[in-house]
């Protein structure tokens, strides 16, 4: 005769998960962050111009080497020589370029994955949010072109019609010497 197992004791209900505002924020923002890689991964291109407002700044400044007690010099200031100062336009007509085949440099066109990781969030004034992102870049051209980006990047989000939009974005690669042939992937 078997013998009959004693049921396991019911377990105490779970009690509700209570987030703070800043890991609410967090949770809403990661997603946001995954999709913007997809559309840069997959190229869609228009999708991921419609993630910045109209009045965006896209900055990328010049990392340059500079003695400990000269940090302050370490990164070149807007309207100083930078890699990319751009607005929603200039941002437009790179997109425009690159479905247009006249750019010669990507056709055909690079692949890309992007890692984004290491969110961190803080609400800012107006409703704005700045939010901190490390990121990891694979391009791939060709057969035997590929790169390696990491740095990290500065957002400033904003709410358009209820969807969160980026105003500011400000890119800091980790080197400060691009080896590569051209810089025609976005970050």
């Amino acid at each position: 005769m078997k013998k009959k197992r004693a049921r396991p004791a019911p377990r105490p209900a779970a009690r509700p998960v209570t987030l703070t505002p800043p890991q609410a924020l967090w949770l809403e923002l990661m997603p946001f962050y995954i999709r913007e890689a997809w559309l840069l991964d997959e190229r869609k291109l228009e999708e991921w111009l419609d993630l910045f407002t109209d009045d965006v700044l896209y900055f990328m400044p010049r990392r340059k080497n500079v003695p400990r007690r000269e940090a302050h010099r370490e990164l070149t200031r807007l309207g100083d020589l930078a890699i990319l100062e751009e607005d929603k336009r200039y941002l437009a007509m790179r997109v425009a370029r690159l479905d247009s085949g006249m750019a010669w440099a990507e056709d055909p066109p690079s692949r890309t994955r992007h890692l984004i990781g290491n969110l961190e969030v803080e609400r800012l004034d107006k409703g704005e949010v700045q939010a901190k992102t490390a990121f990891l870049v694979y391009r791939s051209h060709l057969e035997t072109d590929h790169q390696l980006l990491s740095g990290c990047r500065e957002d400033v989000l904003r709410r358009v019609q209820g969807a969160w939009k980026i105003a500011k974005r400000t890119i800091v690669l980790d080197a400060n010497v691009l080896l590569d042939k051209n810089l025609s992937v976005f970050l």
